[in-house]
């Protein structure tokens, strides 16, 4: 070996015996601790940013109705922005929004509460695009939950996450204490919006799977993020038989797995059944003493709800069954093709003729 090489050579080594056995762990340890409180610093020159925001709203709210008229407005709009070059919040439009958002949280601690821990972007987009106080409600909470970025809070005003939340088809009522029902169907949905997967318009089970395991951590966004993905095809056995989960989860807050079967067809009776064996299987082999009872969600590709309905009454385990779509055609296009109701129709005409 060369000299240089050997001298090199040396002094790593010697560099490295001087290291402490912990070392890694210390470095990781505190790399999450300047994280943490890097996080927290932003989150609290944002907390100040949106009550300043909402102050300025104060002002603009009580000048208004004293006399100040929208010209004014825009006055100052310009003169602020003159003041600070470059820094932006102080457009006329924003300034109007400050107002309207002081003017509807103001008396509502919740609201201003909520606000003050989301950026103002978000807050913005809220209470621009949503007109219900409920729906309000639910979009500021979620994003808190949830750290929705921008994107993901546009798309779940824009397919009605609310609604889609609301009417989630479960059996909860049957299978889950009281106290903790309105927790757990906060959690689920009505229908998933799968449109990132790619998937073309007729597609098998393993297809969308396959698929959903591709875009495993965009799937986990849209679940939530209290979700954990545990596994695929997941392996259950009982008298040297074998069964498979689809898709397996565990969710942190309500300390319990969420089992996911896919079907990449119209709801069915049998559907559930067997998910409820499977649920059945998974807390008497694999559930910890610590944990609360699995629960089941069947995600078809559509559903009649009475039959849903019919069907969760004969279940014992806590269900729900969602709806996906995965594509949406351009505008332009889809106001020339049938829909639903459309096909429907002509089947049953074609029957009546027949």
């Amino acid at each position: 070996m060369p000299l240089l090489k050997r001298v090199w050579f040396s002094q790593s080594l010697k560099k490295m015996s001087l290291i402490p056995a912990n070392y890694q762990q210390i470095l990781t340890d505190l790399k999450i601790k300047i994280s943490q409180a890097r996080y927290k610093s932003l989150l609290a020159v944002n907390r100040e940013l949106i009550l300043l925001y909402l102050d300025i709203g104060d002002v603009l709210s009580h000048k208004t109705e004293s006399g100040w008229g929208e010209s004014v407005i825009d006055t100052l709009a310009s003169d602020l922005q003159a003041e600070y070059p470059g820094v932006k919040g102080f457009s006329s439009r924003n300034l109007r929004r400050m107002k309207l958002i002081f003017e509807e949280t103001a008396g509502n601690s919740i609201w201003t509460q909520a606000v003050s821990k989301i950026p103002w972007g978000h807050t913005n987009m809220i209470f621009a695009k949503v007109k219900d106080a409920e729906q309000r409600e639910f979009y500021l909470k979620k994003c808190i939950e949830r750290g929705w970025s921008r994107s993901i809070l546009e798309e779940e005003i824009r397919h009605d996450g609310y609604s889609k939340q609301l009417n989630f088809q479960n059996n909860f009522s049957q299978t889950i204490d009281e106290s903790k029902r309105a927790a757990y169907r906060q959690e689920f949905r009505d229908e998933y919006n799968l449109s990132f997967l790619g998937l073309e318009d007729i597609h098998t089970e393993r297809e969308l799977e396959k698929a959903i395991i591709e875009n495993i951590s965009k799937t986990l966004g849209q679940l939530g993020n209290d979700f954990a993905f545990m596994g695929r095809q997941f392996r259950l056995e009982l008298d040297e038989k074998e069964y498979f989960v689809d898709l397996l989860f565990y969710h942190r807050k309500l300390k319990a797995m969420i089992a996911l079967e896919l079907k990449a067809s119209e709801f069915k009776p049998e559907h559930s059944q067997q998910l409820n064996w499977y649920l059945h299987l998974l807390d008497k082999t694999i559930k910890y003493p610590e944990d609360n009872p699995s629960i089941g969600i069947l995600l078809c590709k559509n559903k009649s709800k009475l039959t849903v309905e019919y069907a969760l009454e004969l279940i014992n385990k806590p269900m729900g069954v969602a709806t996906y779509h995965y594509r949406e055609l351009p505008k332009d296009i889809a106001r020339y093709l049938p829909t639903e109701d459309d096909f429907t129709r002509i089947i049953e005409n074609m029957a009546n003729d027949n």
